[in-house]
Parts: structure tokens; C-alpha cells; sequence
């Protein structure tokens, strides 16, 4: 397999996310937004579960269990914390103030996995920030219901890192199709308790609902794909891809507008992405062949 693949997988994986956080907010504006969420891992799981049985309902183990556990509850913690906040803010702007996951993954990383930081690694970090930095230009500030919304993101941020380094201890071992089935079903439970006493949506909102599942599917089958082969500090500097498609997607569904600053913040994240692929090209290159 080419080593570009897990890039292109990543990146892939990153844009059937963003469409899912379209979904979501969509229909978060005729639902309470955790019942949009629970309905879209009950669509999820419900797809997850079929991928899961046609591959031969490949087996949990006991010592599996406590990983996917923790990371499903991440993932629905950050699911919840994200959601509420982009109720409020434009997709573009709640993405990018996500963008500080990955800054905090390469420590992470290393205190968990440990894996070795590396400089060129962080300095593409940094870089990527930095196009973030400029994508806030000329945004409103944040003050009322956007607040409370900026720490939502800013907390997701940080339940997002974490479970971006569990899915790396997990995937090469555990493999997408039990990534993708765990990271449904767990925080589908963890959400039940929002969707009692709700009516049941109406016909025309259900495809909204499927493609929320289908997309967050893809995009965990896509990044646990790309994980087993690439370390985690590397791929994170590639969620700052994000930004173009958030913005593209608010445009089309909403019709939110995007500032010029978002494209010219998108333009120095393009160069953090690749200075952080070379990066890990050159780590390639200089490792030791194995006898």
C-alpha cells in the first residue's frame, strides 16, 4: 500500500465528518440538539451493526472492552459538548476553534502511546494554529450565548485528542469495523435517556438522520484506517483540513457566509498539512531497515 493512502484516507475521513456536523445542525434546528444527536448514533449503530455482521461479527474481547468503553464515552462527551456549540456558532468558526485538538495531541501522544514528540511535527502544529488565527479575523465576538458556546468547543477539543489517541492504541490491533461499531453503540447508550418521552421525527427528517450515521461511519472507518498505519501527531496536523469543507457545507446547507480570512487561514493549514506528511516521510527514510 502507498504511504499516501492513510493521508487521503484521513483527509477523506475528516470531510465525511464535517457532513456529518452539517446533518446534525440541520437537524438541530426542529429538534432539542441531544436528540439529534442520539438519533444520529441510533443510525449509526444501526449501520455499524450491519457492516459489523455481513464481515462475520468479528469478536469483542474481554480485554478489548475497557478501550473501546472509554473511547465511546469520549466520543460522546465530544459529540455532546460540539453540537450544543455549533447550535450557535457557523460551522467554519466552530471547526476552527476546534483546531486546538491538534495542538494537544502530539503530548498526549507522547504521554500515552509514547510516542516521541518531534519538533517538525509541533512547528506544523504551530503553523496550522496560526492559519487559524487568521481565520478569526473580523469574527464577532464572543459574548452572550456565544461564550458558553466557546468553551463547549474548546472542551470538545480536548475529549476529541483523547479519543483520537485511543482509536491509535486500538486500531491497528482491534481493526475499523469493531472501532466504528464501539464508537456508535457506546455513546448511543450514554444518550438514550435524552430521547425519552420524544415523538418520533417525522418521515421527511429521516434522511437527514441516515446520513448523519453514514457519514460519521465513513469518517471513523476512514481515520481508524489511516491510525493503523500512521501515528497520531502526524494525522492531527490533517484535521485542520477541516476548515474548507466546515466552510463549503455551512455555504451550501445554511448559506453561512465565509469571510476571506477563512480562505487565506485555509491556505497556511494547507502548508501545515504538508509540512507535516514530509515530516513523517523523512522519519520513514531515516528509520533503520529491519535485518
Amino acid at each position: 500500500m502507498s504511504r499516501t493512502v492513510p493521508y487521503v484516507q484521513a483527509a477523506a475521513g475528516i470531510a465525511a465528518l464535517c457532513a456529518l456536523d452539517a446533518s446534525v445542525k440541520r437537524l438541530g434546528f426542529a429538534y432539542p440538539v441531544l436528540f439529534v444527536v442520539f438519533g444520529r448514533y441510533l443510525a449509526g449503530a444501526t449501520i455499524a451493526a450491519l457492516v459489523w455482521w455481513s464481515q462475520g461479527a468479528p469478536r469483542f474481547t474481554r480485554a478489548m472492552a475497557r478501550g473501546h468503553l472509554l473511547r465511546g464515552a469520549l466520543i460522546a462527551l465530544t459529540a455532546g459538548l460540539f453540537f450544543v456549540a455549533i447550535h450557535t456558532l457557523t460551522l467554519a468558526e466552530a471547526i476552527t476553534l476546534s483546531f486546538t485538538a491538534p495542538l494537544m495531541i502530539p503530548p498526549l501522544a507522547h504521554l500515552f502511546l509514547g510516542e516521541r514528540m518531534r519538533g517538525p511535527v509541533l512547528g506544523a502544529g504551530l503553523l496550522g494554529f496560526a492559519g487559524v488565527v487568521v481565520t478569526v479575523q473580523g469574527a464577532p465576538a464572543f459574548t452572550g450565548d456565544r461564550l458558553p458556546a466557546l468553551a463547549a468547543v474548546l472542551a470538545a477539543s480536548l475529549t476529541y485528542a483523547l479519543s483520537a489517541v485511543a482509536m491509535r492504541a486500538r486500531a491497528a490491533s482491534d481493526g475499523a469495523t469493531r472501532l466504528t461499531l464501539s464508537g456508535t453503540v457506546v455513546p448511543l447508550i450514554l444518550f438514550a435517556p435524552f430521547a425519552w418521552h420524544q415523538p418520533l421525527p417525522v418521515p421527511g427528517s429521516w434522511p437527514w438522520f441516515i446520513a448523519a450515521g453514514a457519514f460519521g461511519n465513513i469518517g471513523i472507518q476512514l481515520l481508524a484506517r489511516a491510525y493503523a498505519r500512521v501515528e497520531v501527531q502526524i494525522l492531527g496536523i490533517l484535521e485542520f483540513t477541516a476548515l474548507p469543507w466546515a466552510a463549503l457545507f455551512g455555504w451550501l446547507v445554511f448559506g453561512e457566509a465565509v469571510r476571506p480570512q477563512v480562505w487565506a487561514g485555509a491556505v497556511v493549514i494547507l502548508a501545515a498539512c504538508l509540512w507535516a506528511a514530509r515530516a513523517d516521510r523523512r522519519a520513514l527514510a531515516a528509520a533503520p531497515v529491519a535485518p
